[in-house]
């Protein structure tokens, strides 16, 4: 009898101090947390902005060395006679390769291959690889 007397009561008193008033609720947020979401909104931005810039496409393998000097003066050649390509010769053990162009398909790469090919009779291929796509000159992006 005694739980059951303790039970009600204890419900009874747990509703004398329930909130009545809904009607007004005050919410005090930290200046910071704007300051947060704009930040995080031009992240945002800047990401999805970058992704478009990279795509999939071809560019032309000139050259695969282990001797870093012969990668250079090979960029260097390219450079000399393909001012309008852009070339990245990167680091992927054990040899440093020699890329070039960013194209968006086959087609466009096959009249330099050709051309690269004069200079480089080895070795020289079309790849598939990520590009990077300047969304100021192509209409698309």
């Amino acid at each position: 009898m005694k739980y059951i007397i303790s039970c009600t009561l204890l419900i009874l008193s747990h509703t004398l101090f329930a909130q009545t008033d809904t009607s007004s609720i005050t919410v005090h947020k930290d200046p910071r947390i704007d300051m947060l979401i704009k930040k995080q909104i031009q992240i945002n931005e800047f990401t999805t902005r970058d992704a478009r810039r990279h795509v999939q496409g071809y560019r032309i393998l000139v050259i695969s060395t282990n001797d870093r000097n012969k990668a250079n003066s090979a960029k260097v050649k390219i450079y000399q006679e393909f001012p309008e390509l852009k070339a990245y010769l990167m680091w992927q053990q054990p040899n440093m390769k020699l890329k070039v162009g960013d194209f968006r398909n086959r087609e466009e790469a096959e009249p330099y291959l050709s051309a690269i090919q004069r200079f480089f009779p080895n070795g020289v291929y079309i790849i598939r690889d990520i590009i990077e796509v300047n969304p100021d000159k192509s209409g698309t992006l």
